[in-house]
């Protein structure tokens, strides 16, 4: 008999570390199960080496170690030898699992997420989330034993896909940018008044994106665009400034993304899976530049927005400092433009993922 129908309160296990890129996903379903549910409980897996014991504590939620799992990107001799260097950490989590009475494991791809689904097999009801397009190992195998699949985006070649978008945290969904706007820019040093252009290239920063925007500012200043630019903590940047016209202002990182994305009116970024749905989710107008590395999957997120006339895509090889001018300046600058590609953002549907996505768990739950 189902705790649903007992009355107990439900147990969650999450399974999303290593990147942000799972574990913030994983963070915003345990919030959402949570308002959903007061009373259920919700553990998150992880690994002594990943981001997760940073961010899963800062959260409030419990934290699970297990064996770390590298895992082959792509089918290979590697994956011959899986099994064997997966079973202790399949052993630990099934203990895990039992000692917390997990209800359901909620995988959400990675090295944590395999041996999460080999322990829950034939024993604990599975939920896979998927960022991506195309999907890594764990989530193809997890998905062929699963309950029930979530994935971002449409065309997702997983079986039994259901498209609920990518879960975001409630800071970034609920974002007042308007309400906002004041007090960002001046918690930024920003103008109050003049189109703003926010940069960053993921956690580290991105030194193609540094070397196009910097290049540019003189021709963005000249065209009274401010910038704030996050070029990474391992990263410097000097740009030269325009007395009299809006400042351009370089951080190493950005703590108060909420801010950082109230203070804007256009970005220019990389193009993760999380990146794309929080930059669509504020209704920001975007310039993506995917990662030129890898197996194309930041164009694939990319994709979606630029197809709504919500974002323009930009090859890296291709980025410029008059590349920069000639895309930025004329959409920053025009309020008409501005406002219609970010209602398109908007109405890509991430906003709501988190409690649809939450919802799936619980009825799993219930059954």
């Amino acid at each position: 008999m189902s705790k649903a129908v007992t009355g107990v309160a439900p147990t969650v296990v999450v399974a999303g570390g290593g990147t942000a890129g799972h574990i913030e996903p994983a963070l915003a379903l345990a919030d959402a199960v949570r308002r959903l549910r007061p009373d259920a409980t919700v553990v998150a897996l992880g690994t002594s080496r990943g981001l997760e014991n940073k961010l899963v504590p800062a959260r409030g939620y419990p934290l699970e170690l297990i064996p770390p799992v590298p895992l082959p990107r792509k089918p290979t001799a590697d994956l011959l030898r899986l099994p064997l260097k997966i079973r202790d950490s399949v052993k630990q989590t099934r203990a895990v699992l039992d000692r917390v009475g997990a209800d359901v494991v909620v995988g959400f791809g990675g090295y944590v997420s395999l041996p999460a689904y080999f322990a829950a097999r034939g024993r604990v009801p599975i939920v896979v989330h998927e960022a991506n397009q195309s999907p890594g190992l764990a989530n193809r195998v997890g998905a062929r034993f699963a309950e029930r699949v979530a994935v971002a985006v449409p065309g997702t070649p997983l079986p039994g896909a259901e498209v609920v978008g990518i879960p975001l945290r409630q800071s970034i969904t609920s974002l007042d940018r308007a309400a906002l706007r004041a007090q960002a820019r001046e918690h930024f040093g920003l103008d109050p008044d003049a189109p703003t252009l926010l940069v960053f290239g993921g956690s580290q920063g991105a030194q193609s994106i540094n070397a196009a925007v910097s290049g540019a500012a003189k021709e963005l200043a000249d065209a009274g665009v401010g910038v704030l630019h996050a070029h990474g903590p391992k990263n410097s940047l000097v740009v030269q400034e325009f007395p009299g016209r809006p400042a351009y202002v370089p951080v190493p990182y950005l703590e108060r993304m909420d801010l950082a994305y109230a203070a804007a009116d256009m970005v220019l970024c990389r193009s993760g899976a999380m990146t794309a749905a929080e930059v669509s989710a504020v209704g920001l107008p975007a310039v993506f530049v995917p990662l030129p590395h890898g197996n194309g999957e930041q164009a694939v997120n990319a994709r979606p927005a630029v197809q709504a006339g919500a974002a323009l895509m930009v090859d890296d090889a291709d980025l410029s400092p008059a590349k920069v001018a000639e895309l930025v300046i004329p959409l920053v600058t025009d309020p008409a433009k501005v406002a219609g590609m970010s209602a398109a953002a908007v109405g890509l549907g991430h906003r709501e993922a988190d409690e649809v996505l939450a919802r799936i768990v619980l009825e799993v739950c219930g059954k």
